[in-house]
């Protein structure tokens, strides 16, 4: 570790530690209100463990077995505490507010924290059930879109897209299963993969088999992926591409695909192959250089940082993910800040761009404000007369 990053990590353990001693201590207001409690140690013990699970739990996750099961089994509880955090902080503060405001009415304190927790405690339980019956109910979302040009014997083509699948501890075959399920009632001629297939680390995509369920992924015209930035951070490029390879998915590297003489799939490099690749990746004009743009052109590039290249170089579809629509709301906020299109379709110029909020999730499981979605593209090709 450079010498650079340990006030960083310092500060950040330290917010990171503060803000999970406010949560404990509410918590423990509440129930030794409720329950009359009276050692507050094992408590205690059990919200520093939620607390710091996620980490103890990426630790861990490369280590032998059986400590590689409780690191697997520790970061998916710390994923579902990462919502805890973010929805508390947004509730405690207006509840100690109003618990402060009853004791100055001449409440007992007891009984306004007794109340105002529970009413606290629905709230949050309700915005966790409902964000994860978002997370793991995907919808289907359609697109019916024309591109005025000709492509081969084409009239209409139907893509079936998941972006941001996320494999890994929290998000496993189970859920991958309801994609296969969705594509094979979708019955897509073409199947793309917008990057962040797994979730940064490779090993419970190996260890829990999900190749054999990506495998049942199949379209006539193929189907093909691109790295988002979990590929990179995860580290296993090569690894996770041979992974592809083998059940017949190919993932695209700054290249272009002719697909039977008719259209053509550009898949892009992530962003942060600037950094994390020597190679870097190729800008949009590079990559459409020498194809036939009479043809229709349909990119992949995980993050939609690129919509005013890909206009101008001729794209008529580009096809990313990467921000989950800021997952849980009001992360929206956020992104719709960040990006020109965080989510959704925007027209631009002759470019039909798209950006899904994506099928899994990253950390915890719970969507607010956004679905887990696929996405259905009805292209028709309509040559301008």
């Amino acid at each position: 570790m450079k010498a650079r990053f340990i006030p960083v990590i310092a500060v950040f353990l330290l917010i990171f530690g503060l803000v999970n001693g406010y949560i404990g201590w509410n918590g423990w207001e509440y129930l030794s209100s409720l329950f009359n409690l009276e050692h507050a140690l094992p408590y205690g013990i059990i919200v520093g463990i939620l607390s710091f699970s996620w980490i103890l739990g990426r630790l861990g996750q490369h280590s032998a077995s059986p400590i590689r099961q409780m690191a697997y089994s520790l970061k998916y509880f710390g994923s579902y505490w990462f919502a805890v955090m973010q929805y508390s902080l947004i509730i405690l503060p207006l509840a100690d507010l109003i618990v402060w405001l009853l004791t100055l009415a001449s409440v007992e304190y007891k009984t306004a924290v007794a109340s105002v927790g529970t009413v606290a405690f629905i709230l949050l339980a309700s915005i966790l059930i409902r964000g994860a019956w978002n997370a793991w109910t995907p919808i289907v979302r359609t697109y019916k879109l024309t591109i005025p040009k000709q492509a081969g014997s084409f009239q209409k083509l139907r893509i079936g897209v998941a972006s941001d699948i996320h494999l890994g501890t929290v998000v496993g075959n189970k859920h991958l299963e309801r994609l296969v399920r969705h594509m094979e009632e979708m019955k897509p001629d073409l199947i793309l993969l917008p990057g962040d297939v797994i979730d940064d680390s490779i090993d419970p995509f190996i260890r829990r088999n999900m190749a054999a369920t990506m495998s049942k992924l199949k379209a006539p015209l193929g189907v093909y992926a691109v790295l988002g930035n979990h590929e990179y951070i995860g580290g296993h490029i090569e690894q996770y591409i041979a992974e592809m390879n083998a059940i017949g998915i190919r993932v695209l590297l700054d290249e272009k695909i002719l697909i039977q003489d008719s259209f053509y799939i550009i898949g892009r490099k992530d962003l942060a192959a600037r950094s994390s690749d020597p190679e870097g990746r190729l800008p949009i004009s590079e990559l459409t250089a020498t194809v036939n743009k009479a043809l229709p052109l349909i990119m992949m590039d995980h993050q939609p940082s690129d919509l005013e290249q890909a206009a101008l170089n001729g794209i008529d579809l580009s096809l990313s993910g990467h921000t989950h629509r800021g997952q849980m709301a009001p992360n929206h906020l956020i992104t719709r800040r960040i990006f020109e299109l965080d989510w959704g379709y925007k027209l631009k110029g002759s470019l039909h761009a798209i950006v899904s909020s994506g099928f899994g999730s990253w950390g915890p499981p719970i969507r607010l404000g956004s679905r887990s979605e696929i996405i259905q593209v009805e292209l028709e090709f309509k040559p301008e007369q």
